[in-house]
């Protein structure tokens, strides 16, 4: 029944997001959730929601989510007006696309990183052009020089994890003040600086950051974008032709609960960081290649086997981790970091492959 797409469609190649296996108890390490649960205030203030004020649930949210804007600029030591919320960084990221990057010229992005950017940019009919990571996958600020509508970076990168200096993060926003410089900051909680401290020099300087990973919140979808108001406006405006609440409730009072437990946050990243380093070193010790990671996963190949037969072998252990089937990355595996335990199991699960491995 194709026959009634419209063109783009059949063109599209849309973004395929993580496995969610339907079993009991996988240990499930593909796709960058947080090992911890939320703070409990948070689910205290699912409660207070639900309970005293349950009534207001027929009544639409705050369209422009005001008190958790509040919240987040107070802890980030900006004005609310320099804040926008949306319906998970994803939707950030696509109202994005629409208000600021769509030019006579081309936006660059790096060649591996995520892949919802080259979606995003066919979805949208923006014109974009890649630039290659360096042959340690790390991204060159000066290889962005060229004439462009905008760049689009996250950092750290995904799915190799590399960080960026924010030194060179600054170079690249001074370099292009004709474009708009998106800095996606998905992982930047786990071991990268904030370009947030740069808003109020750049007018060009768009960061966009989620509660999904730090704050241990994916399932709530509440993602962020910090900037000049001029681009905060220009978000909003096309948010407001396109869907005028994009919040729930619940949302709205389970991002602001978050950011006002500051110290479960900073324990919860801390206990993710410790864990990255040890699984790091434990695959080291299994022979694995390992990027250096600013983020809640690692990266990491073997030279002796084969990536894909080793995701598929670990599955069948019922653990999962995420290959990506692509140019240059088609032997690495991406590893979410869970517990210690769910770690162990990896590795323990690893050994018992790798001794039984036939290629």
């Amino acid at each position: 029944m194709s026959r009634y797409w419209s063109d783009i469609v059949s063109r599209l190649k849309p973004y395929v997001p993580g496995e969610q296996p339907a079993l009991a108890h996988p240990v499930k390490l593909n796709t960058n959730e947080n090992p911890y649960p939320p703070s409990p205030r948070v689910l205290e203030a699912i409660r207070h929601e639900l309970g005293e004020h349950a009534e207001s649930l027929r009544r639409y949210p705050d369209p422009t989510a005001r008190t958790l804007r509040e919240t987040v600029a107070a802890y980030h030591g900006i004005r609310a007006e320099q804040v926008f919320a949306g319906n998970g960084s994803d939707e950030v990221l696509a109202l994005t696309f629409q208000a600021l990057l769509k030019h006579d010229k081309p936006i660059l992005f790096p060649d591996i990183t995520y892949s919802f950017y080259p979606t995003y940019a066919r979805l949208f009919e923006v014109e974009y052009r890649t630039i290659p990571l360096d042959d340690a996958f790390a991204i060159r600020v000066d290889d962005y020089a060229a004439p462009n509508g905008g760049v689009l970076l996250p950092n750290p990168n995904a799915p190799t994890g590399h960080p960026l200096p924010l030194q060179e993060i600054e170079r690249l926003v001074a370099q292009h003040a004709e474009s708009v410089v998106v800095i996606d900051e998905a992982y930047v909680d786990f071991g990268a600086q904030s370009a947030i401290a740069l808003i109020d020099r750049y007018p060009n300087l768009l960061v966009v950051q989620t509660v999904s990973k730090s704050r241990s919140l994916a399932g709530m979808r509440v993602g962020f974008a910090f900037g000049h108001p001029a681009l905060i406006d220009a978000l909003t405006r096309v948010k407001d032709s396109f869907n005028s609440y994009p919040l729930d409730r619940l949302a709205q009072v389970a991002a602001t609960a978050a950011y006002e437990d500051d110290a479960w946050f900073r324990d919860s990243c801390a206990k993710v960081i410790a864990s990255r380093e040890r699984l790091s070193a434990g695959l080291t010790a299994l022979g694995f290649n390992v990027v250096p990671s600013g983020a809640n996963f690692v990266f990491a190949r073997h030279e002796g086997y084969d990536a894909a037969a080793l995701a598929a072998m670990l599955r069948e252990k019922e653990i999962f981790v995420r290959h990506f089937n692509a140019p240059r990355i088609d032997q690495h595996l991406r590893i979410s970091i869970g517990t210690d335990t769910e770690c162990d199991l990896l590795l323990e699960a690893l050994q018992d492959v790798l001794r039984g491995y036939v290629g």
